[in-house]
């Protein structure tokens, strides 16, 4: 059941995998925001695809770490989509995107006590609402003002407080590892194995030879490949999904990533690494 494979879904694929959905993809990803607003032609062959296929919600602008008060409508919007299109699996961002006005970007949270407390409240107040758990992302950052721990005992901290689930990303991982100077590996190991939901990998852009941007926009690197492969050795096989948001190749092209994800998942050995 672990050995899913997925893609995030784009409008430009909808004519294509209306068609056809490729043997290799097993599940499907879409961003609340994008689609629960859709009719026409759209919704109608959106539908088909969540009427056959298995989808995960990964959204944009909840902003859990936000400092305005968390948008209730929204999320008894994202509640009625993910009913309506048969959606188990509800993820959003470690971050905030929102303050006085939507700044169309993620934003870290601080890393601090005070801000754990504050997004574990928070993520309790949109499951009350959802009647389902919602699942955090470990995310990509540039900067860390006023940080009083480290990213990794931030996140394993807000997951314990909100005691909720994980979204691996393993090119976050490894986009903070070259930008932040840190062992990836080290990192991914520290990761809790009984929290995660599912795995997130993607390319991204050199900046320079120690600044990374994560882009979706260009195929995974050899590095990242390899730390999925430690994921798996480490904490054991997941649904894991190909994130590609633009720069799209032809779906033959994007299927030689996603053979490859599946390549890994049945070459895995059981969890051997951790303590």
């Amino acid at each position: 059941m672990n050995k899913l494979a997925g893609l995030g879904l784009r409008r430009e694929m909808l004519d294509e995998f209306c068609e056809r959905v490729p043997e290799g993809i097993n599940f499907f990803e879409v961003a609340p925001e994008n689609w629960m607003t859709l009719g026409g032609k759209y919704g109608r062959q959106f539908r088909q695809l969540t009427e056959a296929n298995r989808f995960f919600a990964h959204g944009l602008s909840l902003s859990i770490g936000g400092p305005e008060p968390l948008d209730t409508g929204f999320v008894k919007g994202v509640k009625k989509f993910l009913e309506e299109h048969n959606i188990d699996r509800y993820s959003e961002h470690l971050s905030y995107c929102s303050g006085t006005g939507h700044m169309y970007d993620l934003m870290p949270i601080p890393f601090t006590q005070e801000a754990v407390r504050y997004v574990a409240d928070r993520v309790r107040q949109v499951e009350d609402i959802l009647e389902r758990p919602l699942i955090l992302e470990n995310v990509s950052f540039y900067a860390a003002p006023g940080a009083e721990m480290s990213e990794l005992e931030f996140v394993n901290a807000v997951l314990d407080e909100a005691d909720c689930q994980l979204l691996l990303d393993v090119n976050n991982i490894y986009v903070n590892s070259v930008n932040h100077q840190y062992d990836p590996r080290a990192f991914l190991q520290a990761m809790p194995t009984e929290r995660i939901s599912y795995i997130h990998i993607a390319g991204h852009y050199e900046e320079d030879k120690d600044l990374i941007v994560d882009t979706h926009g260009a195929d995974v690197i050899d590095p990242v490949w390899q730390l999925l492969a430690d994921c798996y050795a480490i904490h054991g096989v997941h649904p894991t999904l190909l994130e590609r948001d633009f720069n799209i190749p032809a779906t033959e092209v994007l299927m030689q990533e996603i053979d490859r994800i599946h390549k890994l998942q049945q070459l895995a050995q059981p969890a051997q690494w951790r303590a």
